[in-house]
C-alpha cells in the first residue's frame, strides 16, 4: 500500500468513525429499531460523495454499538466511577460507545482506536471531554488487554 493510499484509507475511516458518532447521537434523540436509524442517517444526512467501504464501515461500527449497547455501556459503567450514562455527555457517551465497540469486536489497535476517539472528541465535544473519554478508554483498554493477550495489529490496518 502506497503512502498516499495509506493515508486516504485513514481518513476514510476517520470520516466513518464521524458518521457512526452521528447515527449513535441520532439514536439516542429519537427511538427506532437500530436498521431504520441508520437507514435513515444515510439517506437523510450522508455524504454523498463517500466511497461504500467508508459508509460499510461506518455501518458497521454503529450497527454493531447499537447492537451491543447493553454490554458496552456496563463496560463503561464499570470505568465511569461517579458517572452515570444517561448523564453523560450525548457525545461523549457515543464517543465511549463506538470506542469500546471497536475495542471488543474490530482489529483496530487500541492505541488507534484511543487516538481515533480523542480526535472525535476534540471535534465534536469540548477539551475537558477528551480528558474524560481517554481516562475511561484507557482503563478500559488495560481491562481488555489484561484478560486477553491484547491485539497486537500493524497500524495499517487502521
Amino acid at each position: 500500500m502506497t503512502t498516499e493510499n495509506h493515508e486516504t484509507s485513514q481518513a476514510n475511516r476517520h470520516k466513518a468513525r464521524e458518521c457512526a458518532l452521528q447515527i449513535l447521537f441520532a439514536a439516542d434523540m429519537y427511538a427506532m429499531p437500530p436498521a431504520e436509524q441508520i437507514e435513515t442517517y444515510w439517506r437523510e444526512l450522508g455524504d454523498e460523495a463517500l466511497d461504500a467501504a467508508t459508509r460499510d464501515f461506518a455501518t458497521k461500527l454503529a450497527g454493531g454499538s447499537l447492537e451491543h449497547r447493553d454490554a458496552i455501556d456496563e463496560r463503561i459503567r464499570s470505568r465511569a466511577e461517579h458517572w452515570r450514562i444517561e448523564r453523560m455527555a450525548i457525545v461523549d457517551r457515543n464517543v465511549l460507545r463506538l470506542a469500546v465497540f471497536e475495542f471488543v469486536h474490530m482489529d483496530t489497535p487500541n492505541t488507534v482506536v484511543i487516538n481515533e476517539a480523542l480526535e472525535i472528541a476534540r471535534r465534536f465535544s469540548t477539551f475537558e471531554a477528551t480528558q474524560f473519554i481517554n481516562g475511561i478508554l484507557d482503563a478500559i483498554r488495560q481491562d481488555i488487554e489484561g484478560t486477553s493477550s491484547g491485539k497486537t495489529h500493524a497500524t495499517s490496518n487502521q
